[in-house]
């Protein structure tokens, strides 16, 4: 398959998916008396929601109509209900398809850290952080994040997130109880750097064997959703300090903006606090401690 190719597919399987989960009901339309052979809304509709043609719509959706006014893109964007990363992410798919356009080919992402990140993620002694890079490899931990972790991760070699959720997936529920979440935000992420990468080998190896040893990565993957970086809050059973829910914040790090460094930011006198302090006051010390129960 060539890059066109590729570029047409990508278009036609992220908004049939949009359509699929659009319903009629949702923007006024009748869904009753007829029988429908589509879960959501068909191509005419779209076109009609959106004021073009429906010939039109079938050939963008097949990535056949080249260099889309924004004006088409807006409305096709609001009918199938896109967010700000959804969006983001059509408008980056469809510019591959314009003619004359070159699309930029992006360096892999970097497997190391600055010095300057790392005197920085070692200065939060006090708060677990991290560095990401946009594959969802953890390129580095500080001491705080790593014992935090450390009932899910390898006893040496790479850490990749994606592979410890889905290849390892029950001993990584025992650590994240809010796995699924954490599992649809990753295979999300993952499909903006496919959008970014297309000819990144790393990215295509993990996502091939993921949807080969994962019925679950699959299941996600093949529903096209994209969700970039964002910060939230995630739940711990960790097997030392308990039961804990820990905000954390996502920053770029890097010029090209395929570094993050995401940092728990428990506040202090909330237990999510006290019970980091302890694991940090632990991981200083050596010592594993009592294992505690909600």
């Amino acid at each position: 398959m060539n890059d066109k190719e590729a570029a047409r597919n990508a278009v036609q399987e992220f908004l049939s998916t949009r359509r699929d989960r659009t319903t009629p009901e949702q923007l006024g339309l009748p869904s009753s008396g007829t029988r429908r052979r589509v879960k959501g809304l068909r191509r005419e509709e779209v076109a009609l929601l959106a004021g073009i043609s429906p010939e039109y719509y079938v050939r963008l959706e097949r990535g056949q109509a080249t260099g889309p006014s924004a004006s088409v893109v807006d409305a096709i964007s609001r009918v199938l209900g896109l967010d700000d990363d959804e969006r983001t992410h059509l408008d980056r798919l469809l510019a591959a398809l314009t003619p004359g356009t070159r699309r930029r080919v992006r360096p892999a992402p970097k497997e190391t850290i600055s010095p300057g990140v790392q005197v920085l993620l070692d200065s939060l002694d006090h708060l677990p952080a991290m560095v990401f890079n946009s594959r969802l490899d953890v390129l580095a931990f500080n001491d705080l994040a790593r014992a935090l972790y450390a009932s899910v991760l390898p006893a040496e070699g790479p850490v990749n997130t994606a592979r410890l959720l889905f290849l390892d997936e029950d001993r990584f529920r025992s650590l994240q109880p809010d796995w699924d979440d954490l599992a649809d935000d990753a295979v999300s992420i993952l499909r903006i750097e496919a959008g970014r990468r297309p000819d990144d080998p790393a990215l295509t190896t993990l996502i091939g064997q993921l949807s080969t040893r994962s019925a679950a990565f699959r299941t996600r993957w093949a529903a096209a959703n994209v969700r970039a970086h964002r910060g939230g809050s995630k739940t711990f059973q960790h097997p030392v300090v308990g039961h804990l829910v820990l905000p954390f914040e996502n920053l770029t790090v890097d010029a090209t903006g395929d570094q993050v460094l995401t940092v728990f930011t428990p506040q202090p006198g909330t237990p999510a606090h006290d019970s980091i302090q302890l694991l940090a006051s632990l991981a200083v010390s050596g010592t594993r401690g009592p294992a505690r129960t909600a």
